[in-house]
């Protein structure tokens, strides 16, 4: 089945969670930065669903029941993944989760501690609800963009592969939309057709 004439649209939701962006104190760069990359990874047409939240628990669960309830078959968080006390995304990602996807935390963790030592305090975690996955990235706008990425080689071939690499063959197997990325950005991987 040819996929390359048109697209399958996506909906895809955007959740920045910061209590200090929420309340206006500063500049929410998180969702700037999420749209920006899926605008230039995919060539799929996306209608984003952004939100700007604080890092309160049970608000973080409810925004993510939300975004799979309206048919957002990819959600990325950014923020609030790291050990201090009001870092409690990963638990409201958990306590919405249908089945945990342990290996894009450990891949993030990995990618990012080639630039940094502390890499080992993040926690993100990645689940599936429903028909939808959900990912936490890290707060950073440079950072999400090296963990969806990965590492390059000099002559730009991949070092250590992106998270975003896997998320069209996740998609694909819980009967999500076909989505399709600009290799330049990304190559996505999937099996070879028999």
């Amino acid at each position: 089945m040819s996929h390359n004439l048109n697209h399958d649209p996506v909906r895809i939701g955007i959740v920045s969670i910061s209590d200090r962006a929420s309340s206006g104190v500063y500049e929410d760069k998180g969702l700037p930065a999420l749209q920006d990359w899926l605008t230039r990874a995919l060539k799929n047409p996306i209608t984003f669903e952004p939100r700007l939240i604080p890092d309160v628990q049970a608000t973080i669960s409810a925004t993510l029941i939300e975004l799979v309830d309206a048919g957002c078959a990819l959600v990325l968080t950014t923020g609030g993944t790291g050990p201090a006390k009001r870092d409690v995304t990963p638990e409201a990602t958990l306590a919405v989760a249908h089945k945990e996807m342990p290996g894009f935390g450990e891949q993030m963790r990995q990618i990012s501690l080639a630039f940094v030592p502390t890499a080992i305090l993040s926690r993100q975690v990645a689940v599936i609800r429903d028909k939808s996955l959900i990912i936490n990235l890290p707060g950073q706008p440079k950072a999400i963009a090296e963990t969806l990425e990965g590492l390059k080689n000099a002559d730009g071939t991949p070092k250590v592969n992106g998270i975003f690499t896997a998320v069209p063959y996740c998609i694909d197997l819980i009967e999500g939309p076909y989505l399709e990325t600009n290799d330049e950005v990304i190559k996505a991987w999937r099996p070879k057709q028999k």
